[in-house]
């Protein structure tokens, strides 16, 4: 079966640690599936909130996600801390990627792999809308 890949950027915009909490833990003891996404959304606040932005107002703009991809690298357990990696990509017209680097804070071991593909989106409007300049041009090796 084939397998997808993502390769992610040697250099990262921004980390955070996030502990597993015990409704990530699912009835094989280990982080869920269904907690992944809901960790890089709160990394991504996190890192929204670090560049003095919110979800909501992006200058002026708010995004949705089109897609998403989670590669799985080994298991993670309750009592672990994340590092959560994350950096800002592959840049289009209306859309780019964040990509999501998790590992075990303690040992380093990866634990996964993600990107999320954000379009942005004015609210007022009810259409896409092209990425904010000001937005695009803070991430140089984008």
């Amino acid at each position: 079966m084939a397998r997808v890949r993502l390769d992610l950027p040697e250099k990262f915009d921004f980390s955070t640690e996030i502990p597993i909490r015990i409704s990530d833990i699912n009835y094989g003891g280990h982080l869920g599936h269904d907690a992944i996404l809901p960790l890089a959304h709160e990394a991504r606040l996190q890192f929204l909130k670090h560049l003095g932005y919110t979800e909501g107002d992006i200058e002026g703009l708010s995004y949705l996600m089109a897609d998403a991809l989670i590669i799985y690298k080994s298991q993670a357990f309750y009592g672990q801390t994340l590092k959560i990696e994350m950096a800002v990509r592959d840049f289009g017209p209306k859309s780019c990627d964040f990509l999501y680097r998790i590992t075990d804070k303690g040992t380093g071991a990866e634990i996964a792999r993600l990107k999320t593909g954000m379009v942005f989106y004015d609210y007022r409007s009810g259409k896409t809308a092209r990425v904010p300049e000001k937005f695009r041009a803070r991430f140089p090796e984008a």
